[in-house]
This record gives C-alpha cells, sequence and structure tokens, in this order.
C-alpha cells in the first residue's frame, strides 16, 4: 500500500514537472539569469586570491584601482541576475498556483451532490486557498533553489577545483554527509505539515459554521463556550506546527555542525600547505572562501527539502479532489431535451444513499404526465425531497429508473436535462450581487425588460423599486438584506425567467410567515401555469392547485388520488390532516375562508 502511495506521489510530482517545463521561455529566461548569478558568485569567491597576493602581499597598485570596479561591476550583475530569476519564477510559480486554483474549483463544482454532504464548507475553502499557496512555495523556491544552486555548485566546484585540487578532493568527503539530516528531518516534516493542514481546515469548517450560526451562538449566550472550543483547535494548530518548526530548525543546525567539521579540515590541511611554501595565502583564502559558498547551498538544500515536503502534503491533499471520480456520468451517446412539454416518471425505483445502508425510497413507481401538478406529502424523513432530486440527477437510482419523456434520465446530457428543470427550495440562495443579476442567473442572456417582467409575474417588482438603487442595488451575502418573502420571491423570479417545462417546489413557503406566504403563493401560481410540477407540500395553499397528491411514508407510496377522495378514505392522509388540524387552522391564501392544513412535509 505504502508502494502504491509513494507511486501516487512521483507521478503528481511529475505533473507539476510538466507543469513547469510547459513554461519553459521564462523557465530559460530564469536560467539564463541564474547562470549570471552563479558566474558572480565564483567570480567573487576568486577575486579573494588577487585581492590578498597582490594588493595586501605585493601591494601592486594598479590592482588598486582595478578590483574595486571589478568587484563592484560583479556584484551589479549578480545583483540583476536575482531579480530577473526571482521574477520569472514567480511568473511561472503564480501561473501554476492559478492553474491549480481553477482546476480545483471547476472539479469541485463539478463532482455531484454525495461529495458536499462528506465535505465540509471549510476544508474545501482551506484546499484551494491554504494548500494552493503551499504548493505555491514548493514550486517558485523549490524550482528556483535546485536550478540556482545548481549553477553555482558547478561554478564553485570550478573554482575549487582551478585553486587547489587536492584541498578539494579533502573537502568533498564531507559533503554527502552533510545530506543525512536532510532525509531524515525532511519526512518528519511532511508528517507535521499534513497535519498542520488538516487542523488549519478543520479551524476553517469552525470558523464558518459559528460565523454562519452567529445570532444562535448569541441567542444562547455561548459566546465564551465558542471563545474555548477556538482556543483549543488554535491550540492543537499551534502543537503540531512548533513540531514541524522543531524539525525544520534541528536540520540547519546539524548540518553547520558537519559543515564546520569540514572547514575545520581545510584549516588544518591547506594552512600546512602555505606554511610549507606549496601554496599562498591567496590561495588558501580564495579556496576557503569558494567552498563556505559551496556549503552554503547544500546548507540551502535542507530548507528546500522542508518546502518540498510541505508542499507535496499539500499537493496530495489537492490531488485527492482533483482526481475524485463522479458517480454522475455523462452518457457516450447523450439524447438533447427540447420540449416545451415534458412529462416524469419513476419506474420500480429503488434509492439508497450508501449501498450497505437501508434505502430511502423502495420500488416507486409514479408517472406525472405534462403539466400535471403533483404534490408529495408524509411525515419528516420520508423521501421526498430524495426522490425529486432524482430527477435532475443529483443522485442517480440505485435500482429502477427515473424517465423524463419515456426516455431514462441517464440518456440525457447533464446540461441538457438540468436546463428543462427549475428548483424553488425552502431555503433560497441567492448571491451578493444586484438583484438584476441574481434573476438573470436564470438565464444569462436575459434582457434588462425580461428581468423586469419576471419580476412582475413573482410580485417582486414593487419592493426592488423601494431600494436605493432599484434592480442595480446588492442584496448581501446569501441576500442577508431582504427579508424571506422577498429572497423567495426574487428566486421565484429566476426560475420564471428560466423559463423550465418542469419545476420542483421544496416546501418553498414553509419558512414564511402568513401574509408574506400569500404574496409568495401567487407569485407560485404565475410560475406553476403551463408546467410540470412536483410540489413538496408543507401546507394546504401550497397544493391548492394540486391535481394529484401522493403520500410518501418510509420511502414507500401508501396513497395518491385527488384531496377529496384521500379524505374520504380515512388512511394516512386523514390522520395527518387531523393530526395537523388539531395545531389549528389558517385562512385558505386568496380565498378568505377557513381551511384545515395540509399534513406538514
Amino acid at each position: 500500500m505504502e508502494n502504491l502511495s509513494e507511486k501516487k506521489i512521483r507521478n503528481r510530482g511529475r505533473v507539476v514537472l510538466g507543469l513547469v517545463l510547459s513554461r519553459w521561455r521564462r523557465l530559460v529566461l530564469a536560467m539564463g539569469c541564474m547562470v549570471v548569478v552563479a558566474a558572480a558568485t565564483s567570480a567573487s569567491a576568486y577575486l579573494v586570491k588577487p585581492m590578498l597576493d597582490d594588493i595586501f602581499i605585493n601591494k601592486d597598485q594598479s590592482k588598486l584601482l582595478l578590483l574595486p570596479g571589478v568587484a563592484i561591476l560583479v556584484f551589479f550583475l549578480k545583483g540583476m541576475g536575482a531579480y530577473g530569476q526571482g521574477y520569472f519564477m514567480n511568473h511561472v510559480g503564480q501561473e501554476i498556483i492559478k492553474h491549480f486554483r481553477v482546476a480545483l474549483y471547476a472539479r469541485i463544482i463539478d463532482l455531484p451532490l454525495a461529495f458536499y454532504h462528506t465535505e465540509k464548507t471549510g476544508v474545501l475553502m482551506s484546499r484551494i486557498t491554504n494548500d494552493v499557496n503551499i504548493v505555491k512555495g514548493m514550486v517558485s523556491t523549490a524550482v528556483t533553489s535546485v536550478l540556482k544552486d545548481a549553477f553555482t555548485v558547478i561554478g564553485l566546484i570550478g573554482v575549487v577545483l582551478y585553486m587547489d585540487w587536492k584541498l578539494a578532493i579533502g573537502a568533498f568527503v564531507v559533503l554527502p554527509v552533510a545530506f543525512y539530516p536532510i532525509v531524515v528531518f525532511g519526512r518528519r516534516v511532511r508528517r507535521f505539515s499534513t497535519g498542520c493542514q488538516e487542523a488549519m481546515a478543520d479551524l476553517n469548517v469552525f470558523l464558518h459554521e459559528t460565523f454562519s450560526g452567529t445570532k444562535v451562538v448569541k441567542i444562547f449566550t455561548m459566546e465564551d463556550f465558542e471563545k474555548e472550543r477556538f482556543n483549543k483547535k488554535a491550540h492543537t494548530l499551534f502543537r503540531l506546527e512548533m513540531k514541524s518548526v522543531i524539525a525544520k530548525s534541528l536540520s540547519s543546525p546539524v548540518m553547520e555542525f558537519v559543515g564546520g567539521i569540514g572547514i575545520a579540515f581545510i584549516i588544518w590541511f591547506g594552512g600546512s600547505r602555505v606554511i610549507s611554501g606549496a601554496s599562498t595565502p591567496g590561495t588558501f583564502f580564495s579556496f576557503l572562501t569558494a567552498v563556505m559558498m559551496l556549503y552554503d547551498p547544500v546548507k540551502k538544500l535542507s530548507k528546500l527539502n522542508n518546502t518540498v515536503q510541505e508542499g507535496s502534503a499539500a499537493l496530495t491533499r489537492i490531488f485527492d479532489i482533483i482526481e475524485r471520480e463522479s458517480e454522475i456520468t455523462e452518457p457516450e451517446e447523450s439524447v438533447e431535451l427540447n420540449s416545451s412539454s415534458v412529462g416524469v416518471g419513476f419506474e420500480n425505483l429503488t434509492f439508497a444513499y450508501d449501498p450497505a445502508e437501508k434505502p430511502v425510497l423502495r420500488d416507486i413507481c409514479l408517472n406525472v404526465e405534462p403539466g400535471e401538478v403533483m404534490a408529495l406529502v408524509g411525515m419528516s424523513g420520508g423521501g421526498k425531497t430524495s426522490l425529486v432530486n432524482l430527477v435532475p440527477r443529483f443522485y442517480d437510482a440505485t435500482e429502477g429508473r427515473v424517465l423524463v419523456n419515456g426516455h431514462d434520465v441517464k440518456n440525457f446530457s447533464l446540461n441538457s436535462l438540468r436546463r428543462n428543470i427549475s428548483i424553488v427550495t425552502q431555503e433560497p440562495i441567492l448571491f451578493n450581487e444586484t438583484v438584476r443579476d441574481n434573476i438573470r442567473y436564470g438565464r444569462m442572456d436575459a434582457t434588462d425588460e425580461e428581468v423586469e417582467n419576471a419580476a412582475r409575474s413573482a410580485y417582486a417588482h414593487d419592493f426592488i423599486m423601494g431600494f436605493p438603487k432599484g434592480y442595480d442595488t446588492r442584496i448581501g451575502e446569501l441576500g442577508n438584506r431582504l427579508s424571506g418573502g422577498e429572497k423567495q420571491r426574487i428566486c421565484i423570479a429566476r426560475a420564471l425567467i428560466k423559463d423550465a417545462p418542469v419545476l420542483i417546489l421544496d416546501e418553498a413557503t414553509s419558512a414564511l410567515d402568513a401574509e408574506a406566504e400569500r404574496v409568495v403563493q401567487k407569485a407560485l401560481s404565475n410560475l406553476m401555469q403551463g408546467r410540470t410540477t412536483l410540489v413538496i407540500a408543507h401546507r394546504l395553499s401550497t397544493i391548492d392547485h394540486a391535481h394529484r397528491i401522493v403520500l410518501l411514508k418510509k420511502g414507500a407510496v401508501v396513497e395518491q388520488g385527488t384531496h377529496e377522495q384521500l379524505m374520504a378514505e380515512h388512511g394516512e392522509y386523514y390522520k395527518l390532516q387531523t393530526m395537523q388540524n388539531s395545531r389549528g387552522v389558517i385562512d385558505r391564501a386568496g380565498e378568505g375562508q377557513t381551511k384545515e392544513e395540509v399534513p406538514a412535509a
């Protein structure tokens, strides 16, 4: 299993490398700048020899004027090269990060609803923000350091061998030993980095929940409790980060000590050669400078490895999403659904969210004719929402078929199928855009006139014109500047402008008060005209226009018929009706008369 995991990591690493190499033009420019940096670094080490031998020992006046100018030129070229390689490599890094962010978001959006039920919103947000940023460090910093340090090492090795090849052999003996801490501490860094990223994702989940539920926190005076919960999660993250810091920090001192042993050997052996006359002080100090510069890239390699290990951990979490297979697949040869008259059917349908669990729907056989309004009622947990969610293929049936115009929904392309279905839910979902943009979300090519007509049909035009900027007013996150009834009417306008032949109403008025419900119900009446409608019912006003009522109990169809027929049978529907009637009666919307409520959804 471990070998398979390591193989997967290597394959993902090749994908990242391929993305880097695909930006080869900027990569070549960056490498050119790195060559300049490496050459300037090597030249600065070599300059120590003429500086000591010619100026301080031989007291050559001409070199006193020449060498400072050369030094200025060398460091100027080194600075410009460093700027160039930093700019071009970061450009490559930022492009790759954009690629991962876009790919990750696109994959998350494409995955079915079942995926969102197993993943937390905060975790997904953390993958797109925190994890991708960590990969950025690996791509831009790691690739830059590998290339730059490789050129620098080659240049400095050339200087060292040119100066004193015998002394160089002794110095190189210590170099392999210096790599040992990189391997040992790198593994620990990757393990702790994975823990830190998971803890950060958990923290994001917590923040998302508490900020979204701030009203609940305050009304139950749970501020201190939530502060304590946050403190515990922050402390967990702190402990993991400190373990990672220890692993990172230890690698450098160990390498410093190993490097110190090498420098001590050079001082002893090189000093003895100067004393014996086999070498000059200038040669020795130039050699020592080059070797100290040579050890520096090796020490940096330790930090580089830490960055790579952190990036590898983040990369694993990113690819786990990008490579996730969707349970909802497109047919190889799809059928296009282009009809203004659409019927829906359920044929021997059984459905379970998990094959290992008990089905939530069992052997459902129903047929909804084009233009028919069918209401689904029953106690909570009966399977009503699960049934309607199978029509647009948010999920696929475990057994049996869902039919649209006689075709299995799996034969349609997802885009074609969902283009012909509108949904209005109990919790209206709006975006922090203008009113106009939220309505136009139903059909992006709709004109301003069509948007306004849809708003009028949804009884939303009057309150929209009361806003400071009318249709150009931003409505806040999830439409939090609007009342429940106003949000629902904008959602209805959005569904109207889509003009889909199939409509699903999932308890669209259950969260509203009686006054708001009356207005929304009038808007829904306009929306249902001429459409095949599946209504999950909570109140009688919601199913007032239903041609047929179907009662679901424990995932099975128990009764179906008109209101009068079901009441006359004195069965389950009658019991639910009586139960709700005992809680009180309400005025029927639009008729001004009293009527018993429909059973709770």
